[in-house]
């Protein structure tokens, strides 16, 4: 297993869970009123945001990576998915040489209305970041990076009780 983590580090990782814990709640709660400013229910707005942030990292989702991305079952995402097109939020293509694959996309109007919403956040944000040497922001992203890396070994693990 490895020889026991020091104290230091104990309360490091405790200190730095716990910020990101609260950091992620303040988000959902973002999200929530980003919901609610739509007049969306939560989880039809936390799956337009995926596909909105895979479109902006050029990798856009697929209905079923969608659907482990949200936690949902295949046919409550397609019901989802059915209420965000009826509304215009989405659109769904066939972009691949394998046509069988349906790749999900923003509606023209939802990534202006998202930059309304989230970019007076982000203007804060950046705001914050430039405080900060970009040495040490890569080093924080490489951080998170390695700690998504390490809950994401645990949850294929089985469970410990099992």
């Amino acid at each position: 297993m490895g020889k026991p983590a020091s104290g230091s580090v104990v309360v490091q990782r405790e200190r730095l869970v716990e910020g990101l814990r609260v950091f992620a709640g303040q988000y959902k709660e973002f999200s929530h009123r980003f919901a609610a400013w739509l007049g969306l229910h939560s989880t039809d707005a936390l799956a337009l945001l995926e596909i909105l942030a895979a479109e902006e990292r050029g990798t856009p989702l697929s209905p079923a990576r969608l659907s482990g991305r949200i936690s949902l079952s295949p046919g409550a995402t397609t019901a989802l998915l059915n209420r965000l097109e009826e509304a215009g939020h989405i659109v769904r293509s066939r972009e691949s040489t394998d046509r069988r694959v349906v790749t999900l996309r923003g509606g023209t109007h939802i990534q202006e209305r998202a930059d309304v919403f989230f970019g007076p956040l982000a203007e804060r944000l950046d705001a914050l970041l430039e405080q900060y040497p970009s040495e040490l922001l890569d080093q924080f992203d490489e951080l998170l990076s390695s700690l998504r890396d390490a809950i994401d070994a645990q949850l294929v693990q089985r469970n410990p009780d099992a």
